[in-house]
């Protein structure tokens, strides 16, 4: 029977420069695989290590990649293995089969967003009208669905961030501080409603999960069980669930090791 897995990318199983934490002596740092290209520039990387149990999961259960990002940032990305039939984009606000966008959820998801949570403009106007050009570099609005600011994280104040997520939170929305990106998304825009969604169509009979954020925590709780790296949101809160395993492994090497619980729980009788 199915076995999903549905992983989240960055920071969990794909990294920028900045975030790989080679810690190590440079003569035993893992060879790399550039997974995103972006202006002609390198942007993501997994280890060779990575890439090759990717591929190997990929051959074996329904893989899902998982992401905040919109559908143009998605598909930026060439992951090695076979190419998933399914991709949750914009935090599940659109679910794509065989790369292109299921019309029918998207629009559920719309009139649910519509329904349980402030409009995006009122959020727009307030990050328009409260981040301080000192230390935001970019707004930016992601599908009409959310919205998030780029900013230098060395002079964000984090009364700021807290104020943000007190106001977010009585108007239906949450934050998420990821790297040097603030996102604002409605509590209704979650990747474990896109996640059921994939099972219900693929009769899985397993599902796996794993990552990050914040914006993952919804997604961890939804699988059957889950895994989070020893780095990120959800690790410096000490988040965890009975169905969450947290990973001492920080940077790439957490990737390699999540995709190893993964097969590992996929096929329990392997070695």
């Amino acid at each position: 029977m199915p076995v999903l897995v549905a992983s989240d990318l960055d920071r969990t199983l794909i990294y920028s420069a900045g975030a790989l934490a080679l810690t190590m002596p440079d003569a035993r740092a893992p060879r790399l695989l550039c997974v995103e290209v972006h202006e002609s520039r390198p942007l993501s990387f997994m280890t060779e290590t990575s890439a090759a149990l990717l591929t190997e999961l990929g051959d074996t259960a329904v893989f899902v990649p998982t992401t905040t990002r919109t559908r143009k940032q998605y598909q930026r990305i060439n992951l090695p293995g076979p190419e998933p039939k399914f991709a949750i984009c914009a935090n599940g606000g659109h679910l794509l089969v065989d790369g292109v966008t299921d019309e029918d959820w998207h629009t559920r998801v719309q009139a649910k967003l519509a329904a349980q949570c402030a409009p995006l403009e009122e959020v727009r106007d307030h990050l328009a009208t409260t981040a301080d050009p000192a230390w935001v570099r970019k707004h930016r609005i992601a599908e009409d669905l959310f919205a998030y600011l780029v900013v230098e994280r060395d002079v964000l104040p984090e009364e700021w961030v807290k104020d943000l997520a007190v106001w977010a939170e009585n108007r239906g929305w949450t934050v998420s501080l990821q790297g040097r990106k603030i996102y604002a998304v409605p509590k209704p825009l979650t990747k474990s409603a896109a996640m059921r969604e994939v099972a219900h169509r693929t009769n899985a009979t397993l599902t796996l999960a794993a990552g990050d954020s914040l914006l993952d925590a919804d997604l961890l709780l939804a699988a059957d069980r889950s895994w989070r790296p020893g780095h990120g949101e959800l690790a410096d809160e000490a988040w965890t669930a009975p169905n969450v395993t947290a990973l001492p492994e920080r940077g790439v090497l957490a990737g390699e090791r999540i995709l190893r619980e993964f097969l590992r729980a996929a096929h329990p009788s392997s070695p």
